[in-house]
């Protein structure tokens, strides 16, 4: 793609959105959804000769919004003002309620827009942030309830052996937190086949009440569980707080935040050890940083969850981030949409910096098929 010139103050004269569903390459469940596809939208804008890209795991709807609410909101005003055009999508969205599927599309246009902003000037869009490291912290992340014990020592021993990732996580909670009985088994397979020198993580995705939670994690000291993703849903702030203060395992949850506040509420309330931030929920690369300055206010750190390329531009570019998350299905996704895709191995992502703007580049054709609108 073409890049303007530094110094250039371009008007954005182009937002586009389009839906793609990708089936997964086997069954995948957690403790409380399955699912057989993703959908991903992807937002390509215009300005100046260049485009920039972003996208969410959303639903489709999040298109209507995008093309409907924010492009009329930020067409027209100049490229380079990302500060502005965030403001603009917040006051167009006012009575479409901010959280939820609005909050995704903000950030999908969010995200293509710093990308754009960084093509215009032709840098790499983590030395646009200000990166305060070249390498991003990943952890394998799939493990799924849906997997056979094959399945899951295939995937497992993909990330520690052929990629060399020293931290992976599996999903628990099997049927909704009633089948503890093979959540155990699951994590003891897995300890068993990471060895001991590698972290154990593991995501209930709210199934638990907090006292099953603690029992569980109780009663598997000697698999040196270190980090507890939503042990309850993430609304219940007392429940995540409780478990945080019996096991030893960092507790973390923020994954559904879409805004500033709600981050706020789970820091005032002690729930966690680290806050999760999902660049394609949270309102993109703009609230991303207010809300990372808000946890460090809190002495927080954070984590980025999912879309891995999407994230680990503004996670190389936050002093108080912990780890990305190199999630099966947005990692697979990623390297079909697109070229310059990142690799893991070493267990550490480091951002082009010869290539402007995210590094990426959209295989349009490669991708026909799946798009549906």
């Amino acid at each position: 793609m073409a890049t303007g010139a530094a110094g250039a103050d371009p008007a954005i004269t182009g937002l586009e959105a389009a839906v793609y569903e990708v089936p997964t390459d086997a069954p995948e469940a957690d403790g409380t959804f399955a699912w057989d596809s993703t959908t991903v939208v992807l937002v390509r804008v215009q300005a100046g000769g260049c485009e920039g890209l972003g996208w969410t795991y959303a639903p489709a709807g999040c298109a209507q919004l995008i093309t409907g609410l924010l492009a009329p909101a930020v067409t027209g005003r100049a490229a380079l003002d990302t500060g502005a055009c965030a403001l603009a999508m917040l006051q167009a969205v006012r009575n479409a309620n901010r959280s939820g599927a609005v909050g995704y599309a903000i950030s999908a246009v969010d995200c293509a827009l710093w990308d754009l902003k960084a093509r215009l000037l032709d840098v790499p869009l983590h030395r646009l942030l200000g990166a305060v490291r070249d390498r991003v912290d990943i952890y394998g992340s799939g493990g799924f309830t849906s997997y056979s014990s094959a399945q899951l020592e295939q995937q497992l021993s993909g990330w520690v052996e052929r990629e060399n990732i020293p931290r992976v996580k599996i999903k628990i909670g099997q049927d909704r937190g009633t089948n503890i009985f093979r959540d155990r088994e699951r994590m003891r397979q897995t300890r068993h086949i990471i060895g001991d020198d590698v972290e154990l993580f593991v995501d209930a995705n709210g199934a638990y009440t907090a006292k099953q939670a603690i029992r569980l994690l109780l009663s598997t000291p000697e698999l040196g569980v270190v980090w507890f993703e939503e042990p309850v849903s993430s609304d219940d702030l007392a429940g995540l707080r409780h478990v945080r203060a019996v096991v030893s395992a960092d507790v973390t949850a923020g994954e559904y935040g879409t805004d500033l506040y709600y981050f706020l509420r789970m820091c005032q309330a002690e729930a966690v050890d680290c806050l999760q931030l999902d660049v394609s929920r949270c309102g993109g690369i703009t609230e991303w940083q207010r809300i990372a300055a808000l946890a460090a206010a809190h002495g927080l750190q954070v984590s980025g969850h999912c879309a891995p390329h999407l994230s680990v531009h503004v996670a190389a570019a936050t002093q108080n981030f912990r780890h990305l998350e190199w999630f099966h299905d947005h990692v697979r996704i990623e390297r079909m949409f697109f070229d310059g895709t990142l690799d893991a191995q070493g267990g550490a992502l480091v951002p082009d910096s010869a290539a402007p703007g995210n590094g990426l580049t959209l295989r349009t054709a490669d991708i026909a098929d799946f798009r549906t609108r």
